[in-house]
């Protein structure tokens, strides 16, 4: 599965991260997060054991979720996840060899980025979407500027401190979707739980969807 796949499906917009998942859990959060209508989730590698949880993740919802890994350093890394089954790179920072990497092989990157010159050295080096982090402490009017100078083909995703509450304001801000971490899921979440927010912010964008709010975003 891929971005664009997921979304043309109906899934939210969201990126589900589950730092600090085991992989004795990861099963069981993936199914909650898919019976909440969350179809795309990332496995931190600074988790415990993340490959195994990556590999167990792939195994059980490949064909119908988009799995990857986040917290990506190294070209190094790139290869051990694409070789765990990530479908997905995910990365705090701008680093040309990581995104380099993830696109030789085939994979979708979510390169994190602050400041204009990273978006572009980010675009440059491959990246098709990028990761506007940390999200909350620079708020949507800064990527709402963004936007006005970032090519319209290249998607940005809001991380850290986003959710249901401000879904809204990113994706009217310009932004192509969110990754939701700690209100989503932290470690030692019961699946029931975590299905439960999964659903509230599957709300949150099937709301959007039907009042049009999403118009000229």
């Amino acid at each position: 599965m891929t971005i664009g796949q997921l979304i043309e499906a109906g899934a939210p917009p969201v990126v589900a991260i589950l730092r600090g998942v085991t992989p004795e859990q990861a099963p069981e959060i993936g199914r909650a997060l898919l019976a909440g209508g969350i179809g795309m989730m990332e496995v931190p590698l600074n988790s415990p054991r993340p490959l195994e949880s990556i590999e167990r993740l792939c195994e059980a919802f490949g064909g119908q979720a988009l799995i990857g890994a986040g917290t990506v350093l190294s070209a190094a890394q790139v290869e051990d996840a694409a070789a765990a089954g990530a479908r997905l790179i995910v990365s705090p920072h701008t680093d040309p060899a990581v995104i380099g990497r993830a696109v030789a092989l085939g994979l979708e990157c979510l390169p994190g980025f602050m400041s204009p010159s990273e978006a572009f050295a980010a675009l440059a080096a491959g990246a098709r979407q990028l990761k506007l982090f940390p999200a909350a402490s620079l708020g949507p009017g800064y990527l709402k500027a963004l936007r006005e100078v970032l090519p319209r083909a290249s998607g940005v995703w809001a991380v850290g401190g986003t959710g249901a509450h401000d879904l809204a304001a990113w994706l009217q801000a310009g932004a192509s979707g969110i990754g939701v971490g700690g209100s989503l899921y932290r470690a030692g979440d019961a699946a029931a739980v975590v299905e439960e927010r999964a659903r509230v912010l599957q709300a949150a964008w099937r709301g959007l969807q039907s009042c049009g709010a999403l118009g000229g975003g």
